[in-house]
């Protein structure tokens, strides 16, 4: 059932457009969304990737103004890696879509069993970071 439930999920949140951005842009965003100012080199370990590799992604979502480079204060050799006010809004309405592809679906389940899946949910999540916790891995690698 979970797996029915996620593959989905996973069609409903394709309605919701994530053009201009590939579905490794889009976790390179919310990655940056939860930790401004990483460096690329923690940035390709939180999305396990190589800094080519990473770079390139990061330079496709700064041609579309999606990400900002930042000298460090520190060490002007490194970069930090910032979204930028268009990728924070392309976030806000991707997920406000998302949101009311979901919302139509639940509108039509009755409401015992919303309430339901809300306290399963509500378990999930809890018990889903807590073993991202336990396991070491950091927020960037659960976006």
């Amino acid at each position: 059932m979970t797996s029915e439930a996620a593959e989905l999920l996973e069609v409903l949140w394709g309605r919701a457009s994530t053009a201009p951005v590939s579905a490794s842009q889009l976790r390179v965003l919310f990655i940056l969304e939860h930790n401004e100012g990483i460096n690329l080199r923690t940035l390709a370990d939180a999305l396990g990737s190589t800094p080519p590799s990473t770079s390139r992604l990061c330079d496709r979502l700064q041609a579309v103004g999606f990400l900002e480079r930042r000298a460090a204060l520190a060490s002007r050799r490194e970069l930090e890696l910032y979204l930028s006010r268009r990728g924070r809004a392309f976030l806000t309405d991707l997920r406000a879509r998302r949101e009311s592809a979901l919302q139509s679906v639940l509108e039509q389940m009755p409401t015992p069993q919303r309430s339901a899946l809300l306290k399963g949910l509500e378990a999930f999540c809890a018990a889903a970071a807590a073993q991202i916790h336990e396991d070491g891995g950091s927020a960037a690698r659960s976006a």
